[in-house]
This record gives C-alpha cells, structure tokens and sequence, in this order.
C-alpha cells in the first residue's frame, strides 16, 4: 500500500459497524432480478466485491412494500418470502467472503425508469401528483398511504436485521419518493407532510427514520442517502446556504439518521464555493459540518465524467485519486462510496490498496450486462 492511498485504509466503527477502510460500494441499479427475487448470480456479483476488499457494499435500490413502489419490473423487492430469502443468500456470501453490507430501501415515487417504459398495475403515488413541477402523473398520497409507506419502510429495516445485514440506507436522493416529499416543485401539500419551508417538507423523511430507528434498537446504524441534484432536473438545489441546509438534514440526524451519504455527480466540486472557493467543502463535507454526523461522499471516483452521461451512453476513462486523498486526509469526510469503477473492476479496492491504480479500467454502460 502506497503511503498516498493509505489514508483510505484507516478503520472505522460506527455504532454496531466496524469497517476495514473507508470505502464504500455505491448502490447501483441494474434491474437483474427478474421478478423481484434476487438469486445467485445477485449473491456471485457482491460476494466478487466483497472478496476485493470493499470496506461497506451498499446494495442497488430494493423496494418496500407498497403496490407501486418500483418503476421497473426488474428491480428486486425488499419484502415477500422469496425476496427475503434470497437477500438472505447475498449477505450469507458477503459475510462468507468477510464483507459488510446494507441493503439500499427504496420507494421510486412518481418518477418513470429511463431503461424501459413498464408500468405498474395500479397508479404511481407521490406527495402531489407530479413527477416533477408542472408534470403530473400518478396520485397525491393520502396520509393513510403515508402511514403505510413509513411502516413499509420500518419493516423492511428490521427483515434486513433479521436477516443478518449490517447496516440499511433509506434513499431519500435523486427524485425518488422521499426526495419528492423534500422539493418544494413537487410538494404541494398544505397538510402536516407539505410546507414552505424545507424543514417542514422534511417531516416523511423523519417520520422514516424515526420508526426504521424504533424498528432496529440503538446501535444499529441507519444511512439516509440525499442529493440536491435530480435527474428530474440536475440544476435543483434544496439548500441554497448552509443555514437552509442545517434546517434540512439537522432534524433527520436528530431522528436517528447516523450516516449521511451525500450524492454529488463529481464529488470534487465545492458546494458553497461563494464562502470557501473553488477548493472548498464539498456536499459531504458540509453535511458533516453542520450535523456531526458521519457523512459518505460520492460521485464519479476514480473515472472522468459523471455517472448519468456514462448511463447515456457516454464512455468514461480511470482517472487518478490525487483529490480525493487530498480530502480523506483532512477528514472533510468519513467514507467515500464508489460506484462504476467497481462494476468494471471487482478488484478495484485491491488495485488501488496494491499500487496497481494505473492498470484500472474504464466504464462503458454498454458493456453493463456482461458484468458480474
């Protein structure tokens, strides 16, 4: 291990988790669960990742208990005997071959797949009707369905325990259910769950976190996954200043959120470059500044170009790991997540840890469904 790379090597324990290193494998949706039940080639995919060295493997986004909680008929569920029972396979081989690992609970909400253009059988639910300002589709949720919603999600963290994972993240990024709930063009709701302000838009999420919290006792940890960003719109901020973003994740942290995961599409740029500059904290590193909590940053490691050009079809080439290092260091955050470069290279953390960054490859989306 180079002297350079050997800050992402600490160990870390959070709550009942204890790490190896500092990096993270990001969820990745890849829709290779027919029917909603993962089986063995899922378990061979992570047990391959796990047997490189990643410290945490977050799985791809599985869905909870609500009728049209996925926007793809590929996405796996979180819920049904067949489902548990085969994510009972994966985390047997990730722990089999000594990695740790948290599935990734999700609720798509109003907004379509861009892979494919299946629908459910009943209609899409979000806070108002909308996929994004102005779009509608689907329905408002009425506060039963919410009700539903935060025990489907409570559920499926404690299944997740019981089946022995270390870990859960909620998602609550990139215009899904919960981000929904979040962005004021989507919730118009003038009821307890909508709101002018940010923290009032917050409530579903903390209402999430607090029964997942009741659900799964004191020490495990629980991962919330947030962005500014959505691919409903890539220029939507939430947080214009840090005094707004204190209002947002502040109360989620209270709740029980231990780790923030701060999606960026490239990690290296500053959130609030008007205050510290072009070099400044990135989202992660103001995440954690204003909370305390633990924080993951992500987004693009490791290969040129960002994650949703890559998806449409833009190839991206392996690049150095100078400025992240650089932010490891100084501890600006605690973990970093990485995502493609792992899909194209199991081996990845071992490279890197072994010198051998220099000979990792690149990512081409087309070459998705050959990788195991």
């Amino acid at each position: 291990m180079s002297a350079s790379t050997e800050t992402l090597f600490r160990p870390i324990r959070i709550g009942s988790l204890d790490l190896p290193n500092r990096i993270v494998m990001a969820p990745m949706t890849r829709s290779f669960a027919p029917g909603g039940v993962p089986g063995p080639a899922n378990a061979e995919y992570y047990r391959r990742r796990a047997e490189g060295g990643v410290g945490l493997i977050l799985s791809e986004g599985t869905v909870v208990n609500r009728p049209a909680s996925r926007n793809d008929p590929g996405i796996p569920f979180f819920h049904g005997e067949a489902a548990l029972a085969g994510w009972k396979g994966v985390i047997d081989g990730v722990h089999a071959a000594g990695g740790r690992m948290g599935p990734q609970l999700w609720h798509t909400g109003a907004v379509k797949s861009f892979l494919t253009a299946w629908e459910p059988d009943v209609p899409v639910e979000s806070p108002s009707g909308l996929d994004a300002p102005g779009v509608a589709r689907g329905v408002a949720m009425s506060e039963e369905a919410i009700a539903d919603t935060v025990a489907a999600f409570a559920k499926a963290a404690a299944d997740a325990k019981r089946l022995g994972f270390d870990t859960i993240e909620l998602h609550g990024a990139h215009g899904y259910l919960i981000d929904q709930f979040f962005w004021a063009g989507t919730n118009l709701r003038d009821d307890r769950y909508g709101g002018a302000t940010l923290r009032e838009r917050s409530r579903l999420a903390a209402e999430i976190v607090s029964a997942v919290r009741a659900a799964v006792g004191p020490d495990f940890p629980i991962i919330l996954r947030v962005s500014q960003w959505k691919q409903q719109d890539y220029a939507v901020r939430l947080a214009e200043t840090p005094d707004l973003m204190t209002d947002w994740l502040a109360p989620l942290v209270e709740a029980g959120v231990d780790i923030l995961h701060c999606s960026q599409r490239r990690f290296w740029e500053p959130e609030f470059p008007e205050i510290d500059g072009e070099t400044g904290l990135n989202f992660a590193g103001w995440a954690k500044k204003l909370t305390g909590a633990r924080t993951i940053s992500v987004g693009s490691v490791g290969l040129s170009g960002d994650f949703m050009a890559a998806f449409g079809g833009e190839n991206s080439v392996s690049v150095g790991l100078g400025g992240l290092i650089e932010r490891m260091e100084r501890d600006e955050f605690d973990l970093i997540a990485v995502g493609r470069a792992l899909i194209t290279e199991p081996q990845w953390v071992a490279k890197v840890r072994a010198g051998e960054s220099a000979g990792l490859r690149g990512f081409d989306a087309k070459a998705l469904a050959e990788l195991v």
